[in-house]
């Protein structure tokens, strides 16, 4: 990797592709090559340089998701040029990930406010959500959910458009992270059924029941912080790191989860990479290890019935 962006974002690089660059693909094609040769991580909502490309640059043509090859050929003026460049410039010098340069991140198919205040959604929950959880509940019906460590709000909000006759508790330890939320339920018009509240755990949750909870806890452990790519540490570290194992969190929902949950209901929790490590402390718990259509890993559900069986293994 270059020491510095300015081997690929020189004065006289910007000049000429100002000058000479003028269609959508054009514009994608340059910012591609220059996301390539800076070898920026990717990985908070895109996969790909063309795709985190194309999110800075619709976000500059006041446009949504790039999905129509018609609008490849458009051209831009002078102006759009040099704030994609602006943009692409940050993205490269300072690590930051497109979300946090947009402040907008899709989840669920749902337009979402970021900042560095929030982790950018990117869960493989969000398919399990557009299931409305069918496999998992089992015809059981859902009134109230818990989305415990919102962050943004997206799985609360995006379980509101699932469930419209749920109410649906956003819980955070973070007030930052709780603003945002608030913010997100404001603009998608749910206050009158996401209710932020602010909570270590269940804490605050005193008597609360549910039919759902999801979960989206910190779960990276000490030896992965340390290595995680620049790109990460934009992110708030709360809502990363979980302990030397990456499990401390999760423990303490899995001890806790049954006393909230009401008869047939059902923990849907993400550790991702930390799965090994759950796996290996608690193998006599059967957790049902999720697969998903689009990719993602580390997710499980387990029901009332077994977080009881097995709450003595859950001990703190």
């Amino acid at each position: 990797m270059a020491e510095s962006s300015e081997l690929f974002l020189s004065a006289e690089c910007i000049a000429d592709a100002i000058a000479e660059l003028v269609t959508v693909h054009d514009w994608l094609r340059f910012a591609v090559s220059q996301l390539n040769q800076a070898e920026v991580y990717l990985g908070h909502g895109t996969d790909n340089p063309w795709d985190e490309a194309a999110a800075l640059l619709c976000y500059v043509l006041h446009l949504p998701p790039l999905t129509d090859d018609k609008l490849l050929n458009v051209r831009l003026i002078k102006q759009e040029r040099e704030a994609f460049v602006y943009l692409l410039q940050q993205r490269i010098s300072q690590r930051l990930p497109a979300a946090y340069l947009t402040n907008q991140a899709y989840f669920a198919g749902l337009a979402f406010y970021v900042d560095e205040r929030v982790l950018i959604p990117r869960s493989p929950i969000a398919e399990l959500i557009a299931d409305k959880f069918a496999q998992q509940l089992n015809g059981h019906a859902v009134h109230n959910i818990l989305d415990l460590c919102t962050g943004s709000g997206c799985i609360a909000i995006a379980c509101a458009y699932a469930f419209p006759e749920a109410e649906v508790d956003a819980v955070d330890i973070s007030p930052d992270a709780l603003e945002i939320a608030q913010f997100n339920i404001e603009q998608h018009h749910v206050e009158h059924r996401v209710y932020p509240i602010l909570s270590d755990g269940y804490d605050a949750l005193i008597g609360a029941k549910y039919d759902l909870i999801v979960t989206n806890p910190p779960y990276v452990d000490a030896e992965d912080m340390a290595d995680l790519p620049e790109e990460y540490h934009h992110e708030p570290e709360l809502g990363l790191a979980s302990g030397e194992d990456g499990l401390a969190l999760t423990r303490r929902i899995l001890a806790q989860a049954a006393s909230h949950l009401n008869e047939g209901g059902v923990l849907i929790c993400e550790v991702g990479n930390s799965m090994v490590q759950l796996q290996q402390q608690l193998p006599e718990v059967k957790f049902d290890w999720l697969e998903f259509k689009h990719g993602g890993i580390g997710v499980f559900a387990i029901t009332k019935a077994e977080l009881q069986r097995c709450l003595h293994f859950f001990e703190l």
